[in-house]
């Protein structure tokens, strides 16, 4: 009974690819029109003789996956690969299946595809392959020498299209734009009718054809590896040249100038500096948990050496102290004199020979814009030489005084823009003849304005140097007695007034009086509050200032001054006096 089964057609394994290549050769027919196979219901006789049964009993209710499509969705259509011609390659048909001994089989002429209603598990039978004799009209003959003939006509679901050998008249199997067509099992067709868009055809010949054999493989390796050979030999051969100048033996040699022994210009820098560095020193000072880097230089044959004070004041009365020659030789010094306020020192070696004293100049020759030269050891760099020009005269200038005030050095000094640096100090300051003109004490900071070397700023072109007169007189003393003296005025001054000139106070703090009485200024007439304003016609702006002008003096020099007393200006004339230094 089939009360509410389906009656029409089963429909094929879809799913299972020997299913369909069995139901694809059920189909074919004899070549002389003989009977075609004829459909065989699930149990008769025959039907699974032989035959392996399959994984999934049939479904008599012909439930999609593996019956028939349901009512709501056609038979998902079976999917083949599209050969993609490579441009404008031909492409011969594809072949049909070969599962039957005896010859490929083809479809029914004109026949858009074929079903196979044979059920799971029966055996197709397929016709025995005629030889091929004069093909009829309307036939043609397949690659293994068999004729196609026209099979019964068989109801089926509708199905996409095989791939068969085409008839006269009937158009070439359409191709689509992608390797793979589209699988959706449960989506509809592309149109009401089931069947898909056409395409156009693919350019393809009639019959078979001999398969051609691809040789780009080979070629494209061949030229991949073509390639990389060349690289490496090119590398090899672009690095040789390289680093060899080409492939000749001559190699390449750039012009030089010869080796010149000769000497330099005495004026110039070079010659001075020859000659100046083998009696320029460095020292290192240590005691009192300090340590101090500063120049020095020869001032005779028996060892002496002059320095700023500030370079030696870290030893104080016993601290080592070291010298080093521009030959690097080594030797230990002891001090001789020293003074705060002019800020200069002497020092001593014994035991080394072949010393070389350098000439002082006289700094009252000195012009502005002339051309300087300044040794040293800036940071410790020993043995640098800078240059540069006199930038300003008689600068006054106050150094020192970090401890107590007690040790403030007064100054009327050269100023240079020669680089002059920490460790500079107490270094020669010399002429354009490699004569000493100065003494290397101070710079002027970018970051702590006017002060001592022992900052740690950089020049910015503002040096300062001892003039080599007064340096001179202060070395003779140092050496001779120990002490220095400073020329006096004998009188106290007022270093808060802010007026111009140099104010002589009322009364002193203890409650001397202001002015010595005997002194200079008593014998010259001097009062207290009297505001001197210059200074040898010299004008004064300062306390400081007045210092400065009376110690660029020996003591016994005659001074005139311009005194401001009750709104008039009056000169007095005095002979400065002695005092002795620390």
């Amino acid at each position: 009974m089939d009360d509410g089964k389906h009656t029409g057609p089963r429909a094929a394994w879809w799913n299972r690819a020997g299913a369909r290549r069995r139901a694809e050769a059920a189909s074919a027919t004899p070549a002389d029109g003989g009977p075609g196979p004829v459909d065989a219901e699930p149990g008769a006789p025959g039907a699974g003789a032989g035959q392996p049964r399959p994984l999934h009993e049939p479904d008599e209710y012909s439930t999609p996956p593996y019956g028939g499509p349901g009512p709501w969705a056609p038979a998902p259509p079976v999917q083949r690969p599209v050969p993609t011609p490579a441009h404008g390659t031909p492409v011969p048909p594809a072949y049909p299946p070969h599962d039957a001994p005896g010859g490929p089989q083809t479809a029914a002429p004109g026949a858009p595809g074929t079903h196979s209603t044979v059920p799971p598990g029966a055996p197709a039978p397929a016709a025995p392959p005629v030889p091929a004799e004069a093909p009829a009209a309307g036939q043609q003959t397949g690659g293994a020498g068999f004729t196609a003939a026209p099979a019964p006509a068989v109801p089926a679901q509708p199905a996409p299209p095989q791939t068969a050998f085409a008839q006269p008249g009937a158009q070439p199997p359409p191709a689509t734009g992608a390797q793979w067509l589209q699988y959706d099992p449960w989506g509809a067709p592309a149109d009401s009718g089931g069947a898909r868009p056409p395409a156009a055809p693919l350019d393809y010949q009639d019959g078979p054809g001999p398969r051609r054999s691809s040789s780009r493989g080979p070629l494209v390796a061949g030229a991949v590896l073509l390639a990389l050979v060349s690289g490496v030999i090119g590398g090899g051969i672009g690095s040789y040249t390289e680093r060899n100048g080409g492939f000749g033996t001559d190699r390449v040699e750039l012009d030089q100038a010869p080796r010149e022994d000769r000497d330099r210009a005495p004026d110039s820098v070079a010659g001075i500096a020859a000659r100046a560095l083998p009696g320029v020193v460095t020292l290192h000072v240590g005691g009192g948990g300090e340590q101090g880097t500063g120049t020095g230089f020869v001032l005779d044959k028996q060892g002496h050496i002059l320095t700023n004070n500030h370079v030696i004041d870290p030893a104080g009365g016993s601290g080592p102290i070291s010298v080093t020659f521009s030959s690097g030789e080594t030797a230990a010094a002891t001090l001789v004199g020293k003074d705060s306020g002019y800020d200069l020192a002497v020092v001593k070696v014994t035991g080394v020979s072949g010393l070389t004293p350098l000439p002082l100049g006289n700094s009252e020759n000195v012009r502005v814009g002339d051309p300087v030269v300044a040794i040293g050891a800036p940071f410790d760099l020993q043995n640098t030489v800078t240059s540069g020009i006199i930038s300003a005269k008689e600068r006054p200038i106050t150094a020192g005084g970090e401890k107590d005030g007690s040790d403030v050095s007064y100054v009327d000094a050269l100023q240079t823009d020669a680089p002059i640096n920490p460790g500079n100090s107490g270094g020669p300051l010399m002429d354009s003849q490699g004569r000493v003109i100065g003494i290397n004490s101070a710079i002027r900071a970018a970051d702590s304005g006017n002060g001592p070397e022992g900052s740690q700023s950089g020049s910015i072109g503002l040096g300062f140097a001892i003039p080599v007169n007064q340096g001179k007189r202060v070395a003779e003393e140092l050496i001779n007695t120990g002490r220095a003296t400073h020329p006096v005025i004998g009188v106290s001054l007022d270093m808060r007034y802010n007026g111009e000139g140099a104010r002589v106070s009322s009364k002193n703090s203890d409650g001397s009086p202001a002015v010595v009485p005997g002194g200079p200024s008593a014998k010259a007439g001097i009062r207290p509050g009297d505001v001197i304003t210059k200074v040898d016609g010299q004008k004064v702006n300062g306390g400081e200032e007045l210092i400065v002008k009376i110690r660029a003096h020996r003591p016994g020099d005659e001074l005139e001054l311009t005194v401001l007393r009750d709104g008039r200006n009056i000169t007095k004339k005095l002979t400065l006096g002695s005092a002795t230094g620390d």
